[in-house]
Parts: C-alpha cells; structure tokens; sequence
C-alpha cells in the first residue's frame, strides 16, 4: 500500500483509522514503559546505590514513558494531512509539560542526594533549586502559549515588558523568599539541622526543611511549625548551633542560702571542714593568715580583729573544686565562675556558670540535676541553711510545736 493508497483507505475508514491510532498509541507507551520505566527500577533495586532509587523514585518513569507516544505521533502526523497542525500541536503540547516535569522530578532528586551526602553541612540548595522550577514553568507556560497560538516565543516575551509592574506584584513574595533565601545561605544564618528558638511564632526545634517560601521546624512537643522565609529576616530568632559546635552548654543556676546562717568559722568548724579531701589544701591555706596574726595580736580583743574565715566561703570553695573534679564540666576551655549574687528578700543566691562536656539534651540536663542535687545536700554540712519559702506544712509544725 502507498502513500496515496493509505490516505484513501484512512477517509474511507475514519472509525478503524481512528481506533488503529489508539492501539498504536497504547501499544507504543507500554513498550516504552517496559523498557524505560520498568527497566530503570530493575537496575536500580539491584544496585547497592542508593542514590539511583532517589532519582527513580522522582523521575517517575512510568510518567516519563509518555513521551515516546506523543513523540511518534508528533513525527508522524504528516501521514494525517487534514489533522496535522492539530496533532502536532497537541503532541507538542504534551511533550512540552512531561518534559518540564521529569526535569523538575530530576531537580528534586539532585535535592535529595545532595542533602544524604556525608559532606552535606546542613546547607540548603531547596531556595535556588525553587527559583529553577518556576523558571521551568514560566519558561513552559510562554512555550505552551506560543506553540497554541503559533506566535514566536520572542514575541510574547516582548509583550511581557508592559506587565512588569503587574508581574513585579504578582510575584512580589517569591521575590522576597529569593532575597531572603540568598541572604540566609550567604550569611550561614540558619541550616537543616539547626535547633532554631523562634518566640513571635511561638517555635522551638530543629528545622527539618528548608525551602524558598518555608522553612519547617519540628518542635519539640513534635509539632509542626512553618515559617515564611522572609520573616526570618524581619524577626529575631535563635540559633543554638553555636552551642552545638563549641562541645558545651551552659549551666546557670543558682542556689539561695539564708544570709542568717552565714557566720564566721571557728576552730572546730575549721578542722571539720579541713577533712573534706577536695577542700583540705584550701582550709589549711586560708587558716595560716589567721593562726599568724592570732600569734602577733593575741590575745584577740574582738572576733572581728583579723583576717577571718566565714563557713559560706569554704562552701564556694568547695563547689569550685567539686566542679573542677566533675569530670563532665568544662573547667579550662570555656567560662567557669562560682560567683555570689546580690542579697534579696528570697536569700542569698550563688551562682553556678559552667558549661557541660555534653550539648545531647538529656545528657545535660542529667549532669545538671546530679551537680544541684548534690550541692543542695551539701550545704547542710557547711552549717548553711537553704532558704525557702514557708509552705502549710511548716506553719502546721510551728503550732504543733
């Protein structure tokens, strides 16, 4: 049969013509999805890669299949001479939007892999490859445009220049999502993987996603926040990797003793106090100045005259050295002040500001309970007193008494 022969046949029998092209049509995707789609998820299940199931994954080939009907049929519309602009047009059509797609597809598995890569620092790419992705669509919707109207892609890009400022507006938030996006990755504000504090919106957690509208932080109550990425730079936040990094977090806290049980050391205060090992070189030491002018001075005409030892200061002593001996506590490389606050109608505060050899959450807070705990059930041995508010049951035992 020739050429003339098959357009002859085709207008006597436009139904099986018709229905011929169809099964052409099926039969040429499935083949397509055979090799194409199926063969690439064979290859890539039996790889030790991981990286090639990412990009199979969003490739989705059985989507991309779709391409060799629409090309064939684009290729072979000549053979239809009274429908041939139409099928082009339309086959054209298709190929255009699969192809933007599997390129966005591709895009987001190049994402993917880069972010599992054992030199990925938490520095995110999503921001730009967002701008790629609506410049593939931009770019697709102007060819779609001019493979419809058959008007040069020039020409309408032209057209565009009246509509900036209508465009200018349209896109006024994703122009602000760039800005913002490039000044974050410039800056090294803030990465995957960061533990982010955001009070105006009220998050607290590690951001899990970072794209060029959001950026996503998982609280931790396990809650979702999503924050627009321009507002980051308009709000304050913080940022604790910087904790994180150094190898150590911060402990301040402060225990608050009753200013009434301060009082000055006496002999037999001194040598039971001279028998805790970590203090023992301590006491001895401030003693000498003491025994000394006692010898040159005696007898002592008032407690006051003198050099003198207070049980509150042998108590600072002793939580610096049990501090210094903590084996989990900075004691040299970062801060460490034992230090007294100013007096207050709740007590006398002293304040511990350390910084543990851990940044892992539950290890601090473990390491932070044990120092409080202990320096809490020590104090009672200096002959201080913790200072606390009376409770019900205190007042119950004072009538009782």
């Amino acid at each position: 049969m020739n050429i003339p022969e098959f357009y002859a046949w085709t207008a006597a029998n436009p139904g099986l013509t018709i229905g011929a092209t169809f099964l052409l049509f099926l039969v040429i995707y499935l083949v397509a999805r055979l090799i194409f789609g199926r063969g690439l998820g064979y290859i890539a299940a039996r790889t030790k890669n991981k990286f090639d199931d990412i990009v199979v994954q969003k490739l989705r080939p059985n989507r991309a299949s779709w391409l060799a009907p629409f090309i064939v049929a684009y290729s072979f519309a000549y053979l239809v001479p009274e429908y041939q602009t139409i099928l082009q047009k339309v086959a054209l059509f298709f190929i255009l939007w699969l192809s933007a797609l599997t390129l966005i597809g591709l895009l987001d598995a190049f994402n993917d892999i880069y972010e599992k890569l054992p030199s990925f620092t938490g520095v995110s790419i999503q921001g730009y490859l967002d701008i790629a992705k609506i410049l593939i669509f931009l770019v697709s919707i102007i060819l779609s445009i001019s493979t419809i109207t058959g008007e040069s892609p020039l020409l309408l890009l032209g057209g565009l220049g009246a509509l900036t400022a209508v465009l200018l507006f349209a896109f006024q938030d994703t122009i602000m999502a760039f800005v913002a996006s490039i000044q974050i990755s410039t800056q090294n504000l803030v990465r995957e993987g960061d533990w982010l504090e955001v009070p105006s919106f009220d998050a607290d957690g590690v951001v899990t996603n970072m794209s060029l509208y959001s950026i996503k932080i998982q609280n931790w109550d396990k809650t979702i926040s999503v924050i627009p990425t321009h507002k980051i730079m308009e709000t304050a936040y913080k940022n604790w990797r910087g904790m994180q990094e150094s190898g150590g977090r911060r402990i301040m806290r402060s225990i608050r003793l009753d200013q009434n049980e301060v009082k000055f050391c006496t002999p037999e205060m001194i040598e039971r106090y001279g028998r805790i090992d970590l203090i023992a070189d301590y006491v001895a030491s401030r003693q000498v100045p003491v025994n000394d002018y006692k010898e040159k001075h005696a007898p002592l005409d008032s407690p006051l005259d003198g050099p003198q030892v207070t049980n509150l200061e042998i108590f600072r002593a002793y939580i610096e050295a049990y501090l210094r001996n903590h084996p989990l506590i900075h004691d040299k490389t970062m801060d460490f002040i034992v230090r007294e606050l100013a007096p207050t109608s709740t007590g006398l505060p002293v304040e511990l500001y350390v910084f543990t050899k851990t940044t892992k959450w539950s290890e601090y807070e473990q390491i932070q309970a044990e120092i409080i705990d202990h320096l809490l059930a020590a104090a009672g041995f200096f002959d201080l007193r913790l200072f606390q508010e009376p409770a019900g049951s205190d007042f119950a035992r004072a009538l009782r008494s």
